[in-house]
């Protein structure tokens, strides 16, 4: 057998001893290995590992340090370089050790949980979180991280938890200061502002299916005051569920049709559960810009106080007018809307208590007879944790801030996409 052969072999089954918890046979293979390889940096550094093990730590320092000399690119013989340093209680190594596997890899997070742990021990909480914080970048999804680690993963984010709470409360005393120098401003949307720069508030932007105004304002609510039409679309809620509850009443549900419908053959993700499911149901009033005249003639009221709102009107798209029924224990899953050119009123006719709604970091209840307006292409989702019915008339508005060019523009780019795809015209 080649010598390269027969050190594969020797390797193959130091790796199965190890993993079988035959540690003493592992050690006896890979020192038989080192021997005929004395530059062979696994060999050495899980002979350095037993000898951290052991206690062994004349042994083990000088195993590691061969094994970083055979392979500098290594990042966790430096990691076992640092353990051996923690456990002979020398920090100042520790720290160079760690800093040289971050080095090799940033985004080595076993070496950023080691840092972190050890500025604890130093009693540098603050500098522990900042570690500990980019610790909790480098994996998508702590479900990802391996058992061992789990434990000190919650403890990581526990730290961050904490440390921002901390912030929070430091920059509080600063604020206090401040608006004790500006009694007059309004400081409720601006204490956003603190709890952004704290980490405690997510910053959520639009995220369009269909198509993205740039330079709009990035608002999840808007201020009703925006809109001089609102105050008569609430006064008008007891007529237009009236007008609801006789079609609810006379069709029982048949002219009611599932939200989310789509056909088999295109991805589901989140609305896999909802997908041509009653649970979430409407009765369209107007749908991808078309009046249906037969609900229409039903809601002859309803339509008529819709009829002086400023409708976002795209043809084939908009606008979408709708009574939304969501069943008793559903959840609308975290979805994003088509286009910011637009804004969602949502007029609430029917809420039982435990009825929920967020859109970004803000969330709130509906309130009978109370509309909001919102940017629905900012990540949001929906609650109807009662047993009984939930329902909302939902109405496609303009985005207030587009000239009738721009909203004339919107309507020419969304349907020359729409006609391009289906390969109408040319180009």
């Amino acid at each position: 057998m080649a010598l390269g052969g027969l050190a594969d072999d020797l390797g193959q089954s130091a790796r199965h001893a190890m993993a079988t918890g035959r540690t003493e046979e592992a050690a006896r293979l890979w020192h038989q290995l080192a021997q005929r390889e004395p530059q062979n940096a696994e060999a050495l550094l899980h002979l350095g590992q037993i000898s951290l093990q052991k206690k062994d730590f004349a042994a083990a320092l000088q195993l590691l340090e061969r094994a970083r000399a055979a392979a500098p690119a290594d990042p966790v013989i430096s990691l076992n370089l640092a353990f051996l340093f923690r456990a002979t209680g020398d920090a100042g190594r520790e720290l160079a050790a760690l800093t040289d596997a971050l080095s090799i890899d940033p985004y080595f997070y076993p070496a950023l949980l080691s840092r972190g742990m050890l500025e604890e021990r130093q009693g540098d909480a603050r500098a522990a979180a900042a570690t500990y914080r980019n610790l909790l970048k480098t994996v998508a999804s702590p479900d990802l991280i391996p058992a061992p680690f789990r434990s000190a993963w919650k403890h990581a984010e526990d730290v961050v938890r904490e440390d921002a709470v901390a912030l929070d409360a430091f920059l509080q005393s600063r604020i206090d200061s401040l608006r004790a120098r500006h009694p007059a401003q309004d400081w409720n949307t601006l204490a956003h502002w603190k709890e952004i720069a704290a980490g405690n508030r997510k910053v959520y932007h639009p995220e369009p299916a269909m198509l993205h105004i740039p330079y709009l304002p990035s608002l999840q609510f808007y201020d009703n005051a925006a809109f001089a039409w609102l105050p008569a679309l609430e006064a008008a809620a007891g007529t237009i569920r009236e007008e609801f509850l006789k079609v609810f009443r006379e069709d029982n549900r048949e002219g009611f049709r599932p939200y989310i419908n789509r056909p088999a053959d295109v991805p589901l993700n989140q609305w896999a559960e909802l997908n041509s499911n009653p649970k979430w149901s409407v009765f369209s009033l107007w749908q991808d810009g078309n009046f249906v005249e037969a609900n229409g003639a039903r809601c002859p009221r309803t339509v008529e106080i819709l009829r002086n709102l400023p409708m976002c009107e795209i043809p084939n798209f908009a606008p979408n007018v709708v009574f939304s029924l969501l069943a008793p224990h559903t959840t609308i899953p975290a979805h994003s809307g088509d286009t910011n050119a637009r804004l969602i009123v949502h007029l609430p006719l029917i809420v039982p208590p435990n009825c929920r709604f967020r859109v970004g970091n803000d969330l709130r209840e509906w309130r009978e007879g109370k509309a909001w307006v919102f940017d629905d292409t900012i990540n949001h989702e929906a609650w109807n944790d009662s047993d009984e019915l939930r329902v909302i008339l939902m109405i496609d508005v303009w985005n207030p801030h587009l000239s009738v060019a721009e909203r004339e523009l919107t309507a020419e780019l969304l349907n020359g996409v729409s006609d391009y795809r289906q390969g109408k015209g040319k180009a």
